[in-house]
């Protein structure tokens, strides 16, 4: 009936109109906007008629229940058929309330807090107005030089999957309709984003069809499977071909043989750069091909409101294919129930006490602590309100700590380091200084921070990028800190005290000149609004830190891309006797610290690993065994990980897979068995042809820490007459 009444909408439209549809264009353009004519620069040579703007699909961020209702009243009375506007925004990793970026969420293992994340930015964004995010990102990734990587979660195709489903489960809910407090959620990049060539930002992405759908498109399904309402087109090639232009991509793989359909819309300007990419002649030939693929929304470029006109009176494209992408974003305003209620759940009064509530910001103080990861302690940490703290470096008193997607989170709201200690210290105990800034300092800097270091009987450096050295467009060749940071700890170093170093960052770093002075290392990221409480909550052992990496830290920018899941060669360094080996010269072929590591301020013993039999067949289960006992003295929460290799595949396989993680909290001398369960689908892997299928044969199962900290057990899948 629903689809009925949208289809009988479809018939009254004019062509013109369905067109309209597919246009997404920035807040300036409508009115009743807050910045209604500022349409300056780039956006003023779009050319965009007041007809397009009336009956336009959707716009891009529009924030506050008072902006978003005026600009739809005003859009309601200019409408023919009283269409209303999706409203559409980048809500990352909160709305206001900021949690700690997307890397950093992933090195938290904690799915459910994952999840609470995702419904709190989403209540959030419904109550100011927003319908859709473009959330969750979550492209596979392997190379820090790439600023994107704070944005997925990670290098890990099964762990970005669970982190995938649990954030479109936080955005969506289970009734989009009936429930206010929910957005639709946009996954992205639609495909293999995280693969750019070099680390460089847009550029060239070049994996086999296997790679693809072995390692990148895992996280995407997985999303979908969860519901997803929406996909996001990516900037780069994809065998060739820009994946917002690539058809065997769009319809036969999305659509065809997942059975995705949903709204499909390109990232800013994607239509109309295929024409630089050089597969298209001019916008005319873009339009065609994106639409042709399946591209539904082009966002904030006109090449299909100029161009799908004409290609159609040309025949050179078929209006049903208009028709079918209108009713997939009338279904969408439908399904949020726009044409009942156009302005939703937007609320100017209850906008007040929901946003930044305190509530909120609790629980981005509990995702903060358990997102940072202890990777050094040297017995310094965890520190006593006893001692006197200098706390230095240009972190130590700044608001940054949000991250370059936090859009409308405020650095005056959010709890600064220096902040979090005053919770803890008596004022006099606590002395700070700059010692430089992120990548420049003077003289009087370094005095300053020398005479504050010298009252104090431990040295806390809050070191890192500023946020505008990761994100969007912010490749980086050079991944360690900035020279004038690595002077300030040489200086402090010179002291002989303690040293603490607390990193805030976007991507993994070089830490040569950093961890080997330190007595204690923190990698703390942007860790969001409550980041300064939630990081002296750890360094104060209210917390006990529990984090563990989603993505390697290299040697050096040399060993990039690094990553866990690797393949082994034809001459691995320790099965050969000679030179002629793969590897440095210089530097080991592993990371400096591998995916899933982490520190606690207890220790966490693994014994008695077992499996419930030796062999398996397809159709029965393997149990994998561990007990796990708390050996310290502080009560603590350990990521049991089950790693998999298979030994002889029909093509090269990894030599671990995660397959299985679980979370338990231990107290002092407690032990817990952890038990996990392995089919024979979680053995299954792409062949050369192309077909997912396990293989009869041996298998090793790695159980432990981290995934280079394991216990190895074998077994074997026997094939079902073997049994």
């Amino acid at each position: 009936m629903v689809k009925q009444k949208l289809n009988s909408m479809i018939q009254k439209m004019t062509l013109d109109e369905k067109i309209a549809q597919f246009m997404q264009l920035a807040t300036p353009f409508y009115k009743g906007a807050s910045s209604e004519g500022q349409i300056t620069g780039p956006m003023a040579e779009m050319g965009i008629t007041k007809d397009v703007i009336q009956n336009s699909g959707s716009v891009l961020g529009a924030s506050g229940a008072q902006e978003t209702m005026e600009i739809q009243t005003a859009h309601m009375k200019e409408n023919r058929l009283g269409i209303p506007l999706l409203f559409m925004a980048d809500v990352v990793h909160g709305y206001k309330t900021i949690f700690p970026v997307p890397l950093a969420i992933g090195c938290s293992w904690d799915t459910e807090l994952a999840e609470k994340s995702a419904e709190i930015a989403a209540k959030e964004s419904a109550v100011s107005g927003v319908h859709v995010t473009f959330a969750p990102m979550v492209d596979l990734v392997r190379d820090p030089r790439w600023g994107r990587v704070m944005e997925s979660t990670g290098e890990d195709p099964y762990l970005n999957s669970r982190f995938s489903e649990a954030f479109v489960r936080g955005f969506q809910g289970t009734d989009l309709t009936s429930d206010l407090n929910r957005v639709a959620a946009c996954v992205k990049h639609f495909a293999a984003y995280g693969a750019a060539e070099g680390g460089r930002d847009y550029n060239t992405v070049d994996v086999s069809e296997r790679a693809l759908r072995e390692y990148y498109l895992p996280s995407y399904k997985a999303a979908l499977d969860a519901g997803c309402e929406m996909v996001m087109t990516a900037f780069n090639t994809v065998d060739g071909i820009p994946a917002t232009g690539n058809k065997k991509l769009m319809r036969d793989v999305l659509r065809a043989e997942w059975g995705f359909d949903g709204v499909l819309i390109s990232d800013w300007g994607a239509v109309k750069e295929m024409i630089p990419h050089g597969v298209a002649a001019d916008e005319s030939e873009a339009a065609l091909k994106a639409f042709q693929a399946g591209v539904d929304i082009e966002m904030m470029t006109a090449c299909y409101v100029n161009h799908l006109k004409s290609l159609i009176e040309a025949d050179l494209l078929d209006e049903k294919l208009v028709d079918e992408a209108v009713l997939r974003i009338l279904e969408l305003k439908q399904k949020l129930g726009l044409f009942d209620n156009p302005y939703r759940g937007a609320d100017v009064q209850l906008e007040k006490e929901v946003v930044l509530s305190a509530e909120h910001r609790q629980t981005a103080r509990e995702l903060a602590a358990k997102s940072c990861v202890l990777l050094k302690n040297e017995s310094v940490l965890p520190l006593n309100t006893s001692q006197n703290v200098a706390l230095i470096g240009p972190f130590a008193e700044s608001g940054d700590l949000l991250g370059p997607w936090s859009w409308l989170g405020s650095q005056d709201e959010a709890v600064k380091l220096a902040d979090g200690f005053k919770m803890k210290l008596e004022s006099s105990k606590l002395h700070t200084a700059r010692g430089c800034e992120i990548e420049e300092g003077n003289k009087s800097q370094l005095v300053e921070a020398l005479e504050a270091a010298k009252k104090a009987d431990v040295i806390v450096l809050a070191l890192g990028e500023h946020s505008g050295m990761s994100g969007e467009a912010k490749s980086r060749s050079n991944i360690r800190l900035p020279e004038i940071q690595i002077e300030l700890i040489k200086a402090m170093k010179h002291l002989d005290k303690p040293i603490v170093t607390v990193l805030f960052n976007g991507r993994p770093l070089d830490l040569h000149g950093v961890i080997d002075q330190s007595d204690a290392l923190l990698e703390a990221w942007y860790p969001g609004t409550e980041g300064g409480a939630a990081i002296a909550d750890l360094l104060y052992g209210d917390v006990n830190p529990s984090g563990r990496l989603s993505m390697s830290f290299p040697h050096s920018v040399g060993q990039v891309p690094v990553y866990y899941n690797c393949f082994n060669t034809g001459r691995p360094p320790e099965h050969a006797q000679d030179e002629y080996v793969s590897k440095y010269l210089d530097i080991p072929n592993e990371p400096l610290l591998p995916f899933g590591f982490g520190l606690s301020y207890t220790n966490f013993a693994y014994s008695e690993a077992r499996l419930s039999r030796d062999a398996i067949t397809e159709k029965e289960t393997l149990q994998v065994s561990v007990k796990v006992t708390n050996t310290g003295e502080a009560s603590g929460e350990e990521t049991v990980q089950l790693y998999v290799q298979d030994l002889a595949g029909e093509v090269v396989r990894p030599i671990k897979e995660l397959k299985d993680f679980g979370k338990i909290l231990l107290h002092p001398g407690e032990t817990k068995e952890v038990t996990f369960e392995l089919s024979e689908a979680k053995l299954r892997y792409h062949h050369s042809d192309l077909t997912y299928k396990s293989d009869p044969g041996k298998f090793h199962i790695y159980i432990g820490a981290n995934s280079t900290d394991v216990i190895a057990l074998p077994f074997e899948l026997l094939k079902e007459n073997e049994g």
